[in-house]
């Protein structure tokens, strides 16, 4: 039986891997709207917060918002670097639906890891930090995958996601800061890999990067703005004018998800900006921003051009 159109991804589960804010959030919900089951986790709940600290960012408040965009959403509080959580997790969504056909790695929950200056040389940073920074944005990832992948080969299609910040063109420049470098290269490398396994069972991975994410957090603790009003912070940083909000990286991983021939992009790096020229999507204001070309051309190689070219 053909799907609807309007629910390309009915019938179909998704796990999205730390899905409490953000990207994480926004993708889960993309999914939902397209007809799927998302299995929604992260460690803040509404009785328990994480080390992030943003207490009203929950599994619970994800899982509402994907059954309200149309799916069904499931919370399951989660710590990914315990491979026996995972392990459980993934029982579950078997025990409960017999397949996975989407699996979203988007765990991070490094931002208060960053060691400022950020240009500081590694060794003067602190190893503490940079350290848990690997293992909230590499290690969790790894485990996931090795956990959850057994069950998402079950059937020819699969699709790996792994989110992380930059494209390979953008991440082949150092990011400034060895320990975030790496974290955000793992991720670029893993689809890669990834990529030449799961080709022989008929499933594909990518990694995706929003652009400039105009998160929750990034609005509130970074520039002092919502939503509603986040222009006003073009003026406190410029490159913000071809900011993207996280509606934008969800509809990119939905529209890969719904994709027949999604097999095309196994082990690329794509970006959400790139993908909305490909599939025709655009962010909640209409636009297709595509920061990642703005950033090449204006801040790595100078060139004079007009932002409103990239939106």
């Amino acid at each position: 039986m053909q799907q609807q159109t309007d629910a390309p991804l009915a019938g179909r589960t998704a796990l999205v891997a730390g899905a409490t804010r953000g990207a994480g959030r926004a993708i889960a919900v993309a999914l939902g709207a397209a007809g799927a089951t998302v299995y929604v986790t992260g460690r803040t709940t509404r009785t328990s917060v994480s080390e992030v600290g943003r207490a009203s960012e929950t599994i619970e408040g994800t899982a509402e918002r994907v059954t309200a965009a149309g799916g069904e959403g499931v919370a399951v509080p989660t710590d990914h670097l315990d491979p026996a959580q995972v392990r459980a997790l993934v029982a579950r969504i078997d025990r409960e639906q017999g397949r996975l056909d989407v699996l979203v790695n988007d765990i991070w929950g490094g931002e208060r890891l960053m060691d400022y200056p950020f240009t500081r040389p590694m060794w003067e940073q602190d190893l503490d930090k940079g350290l848990r920074m690997l293992r909230l944005g590499v290690e969790t990832h790894l485990i996931t995958s090795h956990c959850a992948l057994p069950l998402l080969t079950r059937r020819p299609g699969g699709l790996l996601v792994e989110v992380t910040d930059g494209t390979a063109e953008s991440n082949a420049r150092y990011r400034e800061q060895l320990f975030y470098d790496l974290t955000k290269y793992a991720p670029i490398r893993m689809a890669f890999g990834l990529g030449e396994e799961l080709a022989k069972v008929g499933c594909a991975a990518v990694s995706v990067t929003p652009g400039f994410l105009r998160s929750e957090q990034m609005l509130e603790e970074a520039f002092g703005v919502t939503e509603e009003n986040w222009r006003d912070a073009i003026a406190k940083e410029p490159v913000f004018a071809v900011s993207e909000s996280p509606a934008y990286v969800g509809r990119a991983v939905a529209a890969l998800a719904a994709d027949p021939g999604v097999a095309r992009w196994n082990g690329r790096s794509l970006s959400s900006g790139q993908l909305a020229r490909v599939y025709g999507f655009t962010d909640t204001d209409g636009s297709r921003p595509d920061a990642w070309s703005y950033i090449r051309d204006k801040v790595y190689e100078g060139k004079d051009v007009d932002v409103a070219d990239y939106r």
